[in-house]
């Protein structure tokens, strides 16, 4: 269970560093009522991702289970390391046309019309269909011994730690008030002008995280 709950929070985190959703974030957080904007936009994100893990860990997770052999320890680490080669691989290809992705992250951001909560619904609906690290959590957990209570608190973990950027902002701008505006704004500029590079930097650095975990498990068997 405790290696669960460390895969949970460390990809967590690491998927949280999303450009998709901590721009928009960063865009909403001047302005009139901005702590209420930027709590709608965490809890959109939030309850769209919590949802879609839940409805694969009571659905097609388990029945795909029941199909397909459960892979034993090395096949897990070998998948670990497919799929770290895969990932290596999208970074690269993030990186070749960062423009075009920094692009589509912008026009995101610029969707504040409206509710708040149905923005970062919307983005993480978009998102979630290729949000592969989750799926790989969602993977481990569904197999696993662990009872499916166990594996429902497995999975909000995850969402917990995916959020936690987007809650630190939301707290700061709720204790600082208006004077967190300026540092906060002057933080977006800079992420705008590094988006791409930095989708296809947390590409990677989640390709690496999993070839690492799947070399160290095959080392040590």
């Amino acid at each position: 269970m405790l290696a669960l709950v460390a895969l949970a929070v460390s990809v967590g985190i690491a998927d949280s560093l999303n450009p998709s959703t901590i721009a928009p974030a960063l865009y909403l957080v001047t302005g009139v009522d901005a702590s209420r904007r930027l709590l709608h936009f965490t809890l959109g994100v939030f309850t769209v991702y919590l949802a879609g893990g839940i409805v694969l860990v009571l659905g097609p997770g388990h029945a795909l289970l029941s199909i397909v052999a459960r892979p034993g320890r090395r096949e897990t680490h070998l998948i670990e390391l497919v799929l770290g080669g895969v990932a290596l691989a999208a970074a690269v290809v993030l990186w070749l046309r960062r423009e075009r992705v920094a692009r589509r992250v912008l026009a995101h951001e610029r969707r504040t019309a409206g509710s708040s909560f149905a923005l970062g619904a919307a983005i993480t609906s978009v998102e979630l269909p290729t949000a592969f690290p989750y799926f790989a959590v969602v993977a481990a957990v569904v197999g696993s011994d662990q009872s499916l209570a166990r594996q429902l608190v497995l999975i909000a973990i995850f969402n917990v730690a995916f959020i936690a950027p987007l809650a630190a902002i939301t707290a700061l701008r709720c204790l600082a008030g208006p004077r967190a505006e300026r540092p906060l704004a002057s933080v977006r500029a800079r992420l705008d002008r590094h988006t791409g590079g930095l989708v296809a930097g947390v590409t990677a650095v989640l390709a690496v995280a999993l070839l690492l975990v799947g070399a160290v498990g095959l080392l040590t068997r």
